[in-house]
């Protein structure tokens, strides 16, 4: 059987409306039986030792903690302590959406939980205040990628256990280019605010107004710091923490705001599960499409072609950016990191790359996919919160992608300023 049935199955499936990390698991089982009855028997141990990473229970709760911030209506209040502190400028509120992106990043780490967030509250409130749905949509969408790069990111846990490279060491250096993102966004948006005529707000909000609003998101604000602190303080570990963050949403939610009923609580434990569900679906598939990769020397071959283009570092690293943002156009993030990260992980050890750097930016260039089409998932998250078209808010998206494409370029490129805060913090 060729090497080359293994893709073409993946792909064949994919083509069919097969969800991804079954086609994964087919096409790594096409594989595997190629391999002989021997390794056939064995599959079923390499599932399960794939998914037998202790830190690897820091994904279930961190995504609890951010649904039940999310129902709770708790983000409602970082939405109002971000206008308060940039909603003045022109462009107000969509400098707003940027800001509490970055807050609500510290919160569920997620892209599609951010997506979804924004689509249902800060989209109408955009449009209504005089914004096109698809500005506002694109505006969301560039902002939604701070959640899985600001920590804390199920991506940075998914990498770090796999490649056995510090999660604290990866939370500390996504702070920084995630606030970067934030920072070439908002300059996007005042570059083009004038010419798009956005909206102006209704001019800088009295001190009063300030305390008001971060008295109010206050406490959702808090629990990212707590969570930052707890971990890169050397308290607790990255699993601990995002146990203690779903009893600060527990409690915060629950006996605070008195948000949560015992319905919202099943309906909270459903969703957690379904997309616990679909991502360890994935790390499963993936871990025998993997082993087969392994088995056939897949990872040693692309290193070696990349090698063959150019032994300059510079340019290998730019052929790694370039091949990562080019496969999360057509497939799953997830997938992606679990079937590369091994394959590209030692070149770039040979590279000279530290581990840290060379996993920040590998997921900042597959969160990037997450709003790229043809599959980006956020955008058919915004598309089917908001009705808006899914080329429509692209037509709006490229000046963003391309600000944030930029500031990958910059993190793969200097190390030293992704590893400034690790190396602060002696991680």
């Amino acid at each position: 059987m060729g090497v080359w049935l293994v893709p073409l199955a993946f792909f064949g499936f994919l083509a069919l409306g097969m969800p991804v990390g079954i086609a994964i698991g087919v096409a790594g089982m096409v594989g595997i039986f190629d391999m002989g009855p021997r390794f056939m028997q064995m599959a079923p141990d390499r599932v399960f030792a794939g998914l037998d990473l202790f830190p690897f229970l820091a994904m279930p709760f961190f995504i609890l903690a951010g649904e039940i911030m999310n129902r709770s209506g708790i983000t409602e209040g970082l939405v109002k302590l971000a206008d308060a502190l940039v909603g003045w400028m022109r462009g107000g509120m969509a400098h707003s959406n940027m800001v509490a992106s970055v807050m609500f990043a510290g919160i569920t780490g997620s892209a599609t939980a951010d997506a979804a967030a924004f689509g249902n509250t800060l989209v109408p409130a955009m449009e209504k205040a005089g914004y096109t749905r698809r500005y506002a949509c694109a505006v969301t969408a560039a902002g939604s990628i701070i959640g899985p790069t600001i920590p804390p990111s199920t991506l940075m846990i998914i990498y770090g256990s796999i490649m056995g490279v510090s999660i604290a060491g990866l939370f500390a250096a996504g702070i920084l280019p995630g606030l970067m993102i934030c920072g070439i966004c908002m300059i996007v948006i005042a570059l083009t605010a004038r010419r798009k005529n956005l909206p102006k707000g209704e001019g800088r909000p009295s001190f009063k107004a300030v305390i008001s609003a971060l008295r109010e998101g206050f406490l959702a604000a808090l629990l990212p710091i707590f969570i930052l602190g707890s971990i890169l303080g050397g308290f607790a570990t990255p699993t601990e923490a995002a146990a203690i963050a779903v009893a600060y949403a527990l409690f915060v939610g629950g006996v605070i705001y008195r948000a949560l009923s015992w319905r919202d609580l099943y309906e909270i434990g459903v969703r957690t599960t379904r997309i616990t569900g679909v991502i360890f679906l994935i790390i499963a598939s993936a871990t025998i499409l993997g082993w087969w990769m392994t088995f056939n020397r897949v990872p040693q071959a692309i290193a070696e072609a990349m090698l063959a283009i150019s032994q300059n570092p510079q340019v290998v690293i730019g052929l790694i950016v370039l091949l990562l943002l080019m496969i999360g156009l057509v497939m799953d993030i997830n997938a992606t990191l679990i079937i590369l990260a091994p394959v590209l992980a030692p070149l770039t050890l040979k590279l000279g790359m530290d581990p840290v750097h060379a996993g920040i930016m590998i997921i900042l260039a597959l969160n990037i996919s997450l709003m790229t089409p043809p599959v980006g998932a956020c955008l058919f998250v915004l598309a089917s919160v908001t009705g808006e078209k899914v080329e429509q808010i692209t037509r709006e998206l490229w000046p963003f992608i391309l600000a944030e494409v930029a500031i990958l370029l910059i993190i793969a490129f200097w190390a030293d300023l992704t590893l400034f805060i690790p190396r602060l913090l002696g991680l």
